[in-house]
């Protein structure tokens, strides 16, 4: 049984879903005191689970305390407020909730930049104080008017044609995204700078990374067109608001519209909330009863795949893998892990790896399969846990580099993956291996020499000079320390030969000892595949 602790009052939905799985214990908390990392770090050790929105924060601190954790699900887009990259140092996975409040956030966008156009908060104010200010309060059109979309991802693309809908002209700046799909939604391409240049109104759509922290700052708006109009309903560390403060009071920006900001919530003194030409809402892009039933409910339905099936979807740390396309890599999967186990186990220094998928392989989701390689390789010899989500990770930390290539060349098998390690002087540098017909794993290749073994159980690997006598001796060595054979394979080339002998019990090292001592041994290795 799997236990989960739902946050920040999410909707019942995620709970239901969660406990009808029948294998789920849900334990929902919505204390504020346990949003702090040093309060959520005391209870966070029995559960396999953590669901929340925004309001919870889960540092490093929190996950060295997290031995149990296996996902965190964010009900919603952002995750600034989760420690990523320790996450998946971990292992844990991390996963989001896109597009289930998407159409919601573009709206409020919108709903913004309708609002600032036509100074309909400060009519409403004026209004309650007994004015009458029709003059004072004129607005603009937006009809003809320049929106330029920062960030054309999911919300940027739902504003776009909302926009264009409202006869706008959409510009927009993505470095991620190519010309023919902005082309697709009616939106032109453009540099940043272009884009600040020529907006009539701009609305910004992107995460918050290094990259985009004050990326509207005092230089950034003096590129603007005069009069400008600024909708942020990102994140608030985008834009500068001391440098937005500064334009709006010479004129440079004609007003802003603000749903989020660096702090949350902003201090009451903060300059720009006593300004005159800008407006506010206290982070609402979210916040509809849709919106919070759709997140709830997609993320929910994630952290039950995950937990019970090992399905990954919609993860900021791990390619995200549907239940067809694991259906259909799940034998290479496990075949890749012990191709991994296996040279890792061989090691005496680390090496960097090459992975090569070839034939019907190279056709599938191969991301897994790499992780899957470097996981195996890394449990043989780290004592840090290994999992999928965090073998690329620490892989990094020892200097290992990984390289992946998929490979054109005609194969002798239907499907083959290829795991190399780079500048090993020593044989076996290399392990091939395929899946026969459908489910059945081999290894094909040892080294240079071609054989077919299954990689199950304990095994021994024996390089010997191929001359007689040598399988005979290896079967007496074993069979008088008791050890029955269940499998024997023999490759050989040249005057070399490989034995990979699948044993039904360990051999311990005076097994080992005894078998190296044989006439025209090389080497014997024992090897554990699961």
């Amino acid at each position: 049984m799997f236990k989960v602790m739902l946050r920040d009052n999410m909707s019942p939905v995620a709970k239901e879903i969660l406990e009808a799985t029948g294998r789920i214990e849900v334990v929902v908390d919505n204390d504020k005191a346990a949003n702090s990392p040093d309060r959520l770090a005391e209870i966070i050790g029995d559960f396999h689970g953590l669901g929340l929105r925004s309001g919870t924060k889960v540092t490093g601190a929190v996950l060295a305390k997290a031995e149990n954790l296996k996902v965190i699900g964010r009900a919603g887009i952002g995750v600034d407020n989760i420690a990523v990259s320790d996450a998946t140092r971990s292992g844990v996975v991390v996963m989001n909730a896109p597009g289930g409040n998407t159409v919601t956030t573009a709206e409020h966008a919108l709903s913004l930049m309708l609002s600032l156009a036509r100074n309909i908060p400060q009519g409403t104010a004026s209004l309650r104080e007994g004015r009458w200010e029709k003059k004072q309060l004129t607005g603009v059109e937006i009809s003809g008017k320049t929106l330029g979309v920062i960030g054309l991802g999911h919300i940027g693309r739902v504003v776009a044609q909302r926009a264009i809908g409202l006869r706008m002209k959409v510009i927009a700046a993505d470095p991620f995204v190519t010309k023919a799909a902005a082309s697709a939604l009616e939106v032109e391409l453009t540099e940043l700078t272009e884009l600040l240049a020529r907006s009539d109104f701009i609305t910004l759509h992107v995460p918050r990374m290094q990259e985009t922290v004050n990326m509207i700052d005092a230089d950034a708006i003096s590129r603007m067109k005069p009069g400008v109009r600024i909708v942020n309903c990102s994140r608030g560390e985008v834009v500068d608001l001391s440098a937005l403060t500064d334009a709006l009071d010479s004129g440079q920006v004609a007003g802003a519209a603000l749903d989020v900001f660096p702090g949350e919530p902003p201090d009451p003194d903060l300059p720009i909330l006593k300004h005159p030409k800008a407006i506010f809402t206290p982070h609402l892009g979210a916040a509809t009863g849709e919106a919070q039933v759709n997140v709830a409910r997609m993320i929910a339905e994630q952290m039950a795949a995950y937990l019970i099936d090992g399905v990954i979807a919609n993860a900021v740390n791990f390619p995200s893998v549907s239940p067809e396309v694991m259906e259909s890599i799940r034998p290479h999967l496990g075949l890749a892990e012990k191709m991994g186990s296996l040279m890792g186990q061989l090691l005496t220094r680390t090496h960097d790896i090459t992975i090569t998928y070839s034939g019907s392989v190279a056709d599938l989701d191969t991301r897994p399969l790499t992780h899957a390689v470097l996981k195996g390789f890394l449990e043989a010899f780290s004592d840090t846990a290994v999992n999928y989500v965090n073998a690329p990770a620490l892989a990094a930390d020892k200097g290992i580099h990984v390289k992946e290539t998929i490979s054109g060349a005609k194969a002798d098998f239907t499907g083959l993956i290829q795991v190399k390690l780079e500048d090993r002087e020593e044989s076996p540098d290399e392990v091939w291996g395929t899946i026969y017909e459908g489910k059945y794993p081999r290894l094909v290749r040892i080294g240079d020499i071609y054989m077919d073994a299954i990689p199950e159980g304990s095994m021994i690997i024996i390089q010997n000079i191929d001359k007689p006598g040598v399988i005979g001796n290896v079967g007496s060595a074993l069979g008088r320390h008791d050890i029955n054979i269940g499998r024997f394979q023999l490759g050989r080339r040249g005057d070399r030969a490989i034995c990979m002998v699948n044993i039904d019990t360990p051999a311990d090292e005076t097994v080992l000892e005894e078998i190296r001592t044989l006439p025209n041994i090389l080497s014997a290795r024992q090897v554990r595949l699961g």
